[in-house]
């Protein structure tokens, strides 16, 4: 192999190399991903496991186990892709090895007609003969050069057989690597759709459990309904009360309301979540998860979370009530200028009427029901339109 050849070899490895370097990136952040979704998996299991506590059937328990269901799913699906990028790398790999091989045949062949030509040329005749049998001093140089050169092409020749060497044997033990970090992934991957059969089961078997209880969740369901028009209710008869309020308040107050809804809408997408865990209910029209033919209508979003879990305000602003209704627990309203955010389902308030609060602050601890189900009703509203809150919350 020529020296340009053989660095041709080496740019062409770098580029790879470099492709591989992006390739770990990648995987770096499925890595990451990966890890994600076993803290989702550890959250979701512990608040089923707290639902599963009462030992009966509930509509909650179903959220949860759909949730787990869900996060397990996710996980094996951040697993498989990658199994697909180690299968891209392990394909990459082995072509770069049957590369090397070949370019080293081709080297060692070289290597191998140079020193036969050598020993032809040199038969019989020794250098310092080759040399002083000159017929001028201007040969004798040429013929100094000569040799220097072919030496120096020989040990060029000899460096570059075990550069690829080396290269080859790295490549081989890359390789080794990934295909044992294969089968890992392959054993995981076994292992994880054990486990979501098992849950698959499990969601099965409730449903068939909770479709014969249609009766009392019909009944639980109305209950619900009656708590939540009441919320409703409460919320709308302040929000009224507000804006009557703004529509008298003075110029500087109502450009400080002005200032503070912008600021507002300025974080759309970027808003913490007022409280760990999954929504169980989605903002809007949605089937219920059991009885055929009922659909549901929220005006917020229902976040099934941990029992004893702090509820934060999402952003800084002024409390306008806090108060009770049956079923649904206590409730926390908090003005932004012309937003609202509403939070309710609170077992303990720490905030009061009237005070200000900031992003982050704690306004309570969450109330768990009689089925073990601890849920934040939370809602944001402009004025008294209701918003759906996953577009201003951030994305998780």
């Amino acid at each position: 192999m020529s020296a340009s050849k053989f660095a041709s070899l080496v740019v062409c490895l770098v580029c790879i190399s470099a492709g591989t370097l992006l390739a770990q990136k990648s995987k770096a952040q499925l890595q990451k991903e990966k890890q994600e979704n076993l803290a989702k998996i550890a959250e979701a299991e512990k608040i089923l496991n707290e639902t599963r506590g009462k030992k009966q059937n509930t509509v909650g328990q179903l959220n949860a186990l759909n949730q787990r269901i869900k996060t397990q799913e996710d996980l094996i699906s951040s697993i498989k892709n990658e199994m697909y990028l180690l299968n891209d790398e392990i394909e990459e790999t082995n072509e770069i090895i049957d590369a090397l091989a070949d370019d080293l045949k081709n080297l060692k062949k070289e290597y191998a007609a140079m020193v036969y030509s050598a020993y032809k040329a040199n038969k019989g005749v020794n250098k310092l003969t080759f040399l002083f049998t000159a017929k001028s001093f201007n040969q004798f140089l040429r013929r100094l050069k000569y040799m220097d050169q072919y030496s120096e092409a020989r040990i060029k020749q000899a460096e570059q057989i075990t550069k690829v060497q080396n290269i080859l044997s790295d490549q081989v033990t890359v390789i080794q690597s990934k295909v044992s970090e294969k089968n890992i992934l392959l054993a995981e991957n076994m292992q994880e759709n054990k486990s979501l059969e098992r849950l698959k089961l499990n969601q099965n078997n409730l449903v068939t459990n909770l479709q014969k209880q249609e009766n009392q969740i019909k009944k639980d369901l109305e209950q619900r309904k009656d708590a939540v028009a009441k919320l409703d209710k409460l919320i709308n008869d302040i929000i009224k009360a507000e804006i009557e309020k703004a529509r008298l308040a003075e110029r500087s107050a109502i450009d400080a309301s002005n200032k503070l809804s912008n600021e507002f809408a300025e974080n759309k997408t970027k808003l913490p979540w007022p409280v760990s865990g999954f929504v169980s209910q989605k903002f809007g029209k949605q089937n219920h998860p059991v009885l055929k033919g009922i659909v549901m209508n929220n005006t917020g979003i229902n976040i099934q979370t941990k029992q004893n879990e702090k509820v934060k305000a999402i952003f800084g602003g002024e409390v306008r009530t806090v108060a009770f209704v049956p079923l649904v627990g206590n409730t926390v309203l908090i003005s932004h200028g012309d937003y609202f955010t509403v939070y309710a389902g609170l077992k303990d308030v720490f905030v009061k009427t009237g005070q200000v609060v900031n992003i982050g602050e704690e306004l309570g601890s969450i109330l768990t029901n009689k089925d073990g189900v601890s849920e934040l009703k939370f809602e944001v509203r402009k004025s008294a339109a209701a918003l759906d809150p996953q577009q201003w919350l951030v994305r998780k």
